[in-house]
């Protein structure tokens, strides 16, 4: 096994293991694309080229396009962006309240 692969196995793991401590879906789908991508790249590298693609249109294409509109459908991925506007309008609030007192 070349130094390579190696780093190709353990950028697995290090996605295997990240994926599964992600608490946001959207993380979570994109660890998972680049999972497969890497892992169709090893398969290149067994001398499987068939597996390869298999692995790269299913795994990294037709499944993240899967989970992507499940996020949408159950509007998930709104659902983070309108967790960050409330937080970003909890801070300006915060701000504005902080300068009224220093006004007074």
């Amino acid at each position: 096994m070349t130094l390579f692969q190696c780093m190709l196995m353990g950028f697995l793991i290090v996605c295997a293991i990240s994926v599964s401590f992600s608490r946001n879906l959207l993380n979570s789908v994109l660890i998972y694309m680049s999972y497969s991508l890497v892992m169709s790249i090893i398969w290149v590298c067994l001398q499987s080229p068939d597996l390869a693609i298999t692995e790269a249109a299913v795994g990294a294409g037709v499944t993240s396009i899967l989970f992507f509109s499940t996020l949408k459908k159950i509007q998930a991925i709104q659902i983070e962006k309108d967790k960050e506007d409330k937080a970003l309008d909890l801070e300006v609030s915060n701000i504005t309240l902080k300068e009224a007192d220093d006004n007074e």
